[in-house]
């Protein structure tokens, strides 16, 4: 029985997030707060680091995977890639960055307008002390990410678009746009690694 209800991925996403949703009620429950703003913080942070792992775990398949492996696949096997592997790839791999960056400035701006300022002037909205170097560091990690988020919808679907035929253009084109949207993909590689540090240690020692 349970076997047969994993054979189906929305059956399983569905169960996955029903389950997460009684565990965000749980703590919501024991909170010393409750459901209070600092509550739907953790809301907002949840839904920023799910969506942002569907992101850039779909942008490091990209290429660690399918860019590398790409031109050993036999040409006859190339089609399928590209007519159903590709595409649904990418449906994911867009909303899941549009999802994470808006999650990630519900989270930023749920902790004070003046907070979000702060990260987003990299600490010059008060004048840049001592003390605000810590939002320096975290702002270079916010705008990494939106520099990216802008690159996805901006370069890699409209070019993935034309190179996967979606969009009809001349073979010529079609070759263009493939590569320049794998070195658009390679620049979010570039700077996801970077970002992450940026999200990851700030959360860690300035909290």
């Amino acid at each position: 029985m349970f076997g047969k209800l994993l054979t189906s991925f929305r059956t399983t996403i569905l169960l996955s997030l029903v389950l997460a949703g009684v565990m965000i009620y749980a703590f919501g429950s024991t909170a010393p707060g409750g459901f209070d703003a600092l509550f739907w913080q953790a809301v907002f942070r949840w839904t920023h680091v799910f969506a942002g792992i569907l992101w850039i775990g779909l942008l490091w398949y990209f290429n660690f995977v399918q860019i590398r492996v790409m031109p050993s696949i036999p040409a006859e096997l190339k089609p399928a890639i590209g007519k159903h592997i590709a595409p649904e790839a990418l449906f994911w791999f867009r909303w899941s960055a549009l999802a994470t960056v808006v999650a990630g400035l519900a989270v930023m701006f749920a902790r004070g307008h003046a907070y979000a300022m702060e990260v987003l002037s990299f600490g010059l909205a008060q004048g840049l002390t001592e003390d605000q170097k810590g939002f320096t560091l975290m702002g270079i990690g916010v705008w990494l990410a939106i520099v990216m988020f802008l690159n996805v919808w901006g370069v890699i679907w409209p070019n993935q678009k034309r190179a996967l035929g979606i969009v009809a253009v001349e073979d010529d084109a079609k070759a263009r746009a493939a590569r320049t949207a794998m070195l658009a993909s390679r620049i979010n590689m570039l700077l996801s690694l970077p970002m992450l540090t940026s999200m990851a240690m700030y959360q860690t020692l300035f909290g």
